[in-house]
This record gives structure tokens, sequence and C-alpha cells, in this order.
């Protein structure tokens, strides 16, 4: 017995998910990513991260994966700011055959009591991000980076600057010339980046 869902973030690093799992590159109609799920870590301290919001006329990439349905509960831990929304196969189709995926796929948009713009005091985390875009450019090169910069609305919210010292739990090293790849493009939309402290 198997779960499948549809990754948009950072479940679209692989290097984030257990290598067991099967991952199928994709694309998911009627949906745009958005900044805009906040909560706090267990040392309080505040962050932002992405979920999306139903949009008929954008279609996200992103990865339709499989695990074995024993992984569910801990899955569910990992999104714990975040509710399921089921039955979303019919949106999808793989980029490989083009074929929609299963009538269970399944996606986390934000908890009505998570759901709100980042704020200062819950910033997006670059090491967070960092990850996110590592994941879109293993697969589909710059012009994932470009797509996930298009298809996600929040860029005001600022970015706390702690690729240095990780806050984010998965967080990866990203080669050099792709963190300056990352920096030109988040340097063109105008982000604010507040200095890490501690």
């Amino acid at each position: 017995m198997t779960i499948t869902y549809f990754g948009y973030g950072s479940l679209v690093n692989k290097d984030t998910v257990p290598a067991e799992t099967v991952v199928t590159p994709g694309r998911l109609r009627g949906w745009i990513r958005e900044w805009r799920v906040c909560g706090e870590n267990e040392e309080g301290q505040g962050r932002c991260s992405l979920t999306v919001r139903e949009s008929a006329d954008t279609e996200i990439w992103g990865v339709m994966a499989v695990e074995p349905r024993t992984r569910l509960q801990d899955l569910e831990q990992r999104e714990h700011r975040y509710r399921k929304v089921i039955s979303i196969g019919a949106g999808f189709s793989c980029e490989a055959a083009r074929q929609p995926g299963p009538e269970e796929l399944f996606l986390f948009k934000a908890a009505p009591e998570h759901r709100r713009w980042g704020t200062e005091t819950h910033p997006i985390l670059q090491s967070y991000l960092d990850c996110v875009l590592a994941g879109y450019f293993r697969l589909w090169g710059e012009t994932g980076i470009d797509h996930f910069i298009e298809t996600t609305d929040g860029w005001h919210v600022p970015i706390l600057s702690d690729r240095e010292k990780p806050r984010y739990p998965r967080s990866i090293t990203l080669d050099p010339q792709l963190a300056d790849l990352i920096d030109g493009k988040l340097d063109n939309l105008g982000i604010e980046y507040l200095a890490s402290v501690g």
C-alpha cells in the first residue's frame, strides 16, 4: 500500500525525502504558490513557508511522489501546518508521458490558522528557499528557477540570511555557482534581506 502526493516546494528536492521515494516530475493545473504559511519552530523562532491556492489560469511544476503508506504519519508531522487536499490527480500531467495522476493524488495546503503572509517576525529562511530552488534546478535547470519565481506570489516577504548557519532542518549545501545564480535571480525581485543573529 502506498501514498501519492504532489510536492511543489521542498518536497521537489529529492534530498529531503527518503531514498526509496519514487519521484515523477510533472505539472499541476489550477494552482499557484504563495509565501503564506507561518509558524514557529521549537525555539519559538518564526518562519514563513510555501503553500498554494487555487488559480484557474496557472500551472505549477513539481513532483508526484510515491511512498509506502507506513510513511504517512511522518509526512503529516513534517507538514503539520498544512491540511490535505485530496483527489487532484486529474489536474496533474507527468512530463514523460503526459499521463494524469491517480485519483488519490493529494497535496498539502496551509491550514487556516497558519495561512497568513510572512513578515519580519516570520521571514522566509534563505536555507529553505535554497533547498527548494536547488530541487527545481536539478530537474529543470535555470528554467525551473525562473518558473518557480514567476508562479509564486509573496516576494514582498523578507528573507532571513541564514545560509551560513541554516535554521531549516533539511538544509543543503549549494554549489557556489548555483548560489550566485539564485542570488542574481532574487536580486532582480528587489528582495529585502534580514541579518541572521546568533
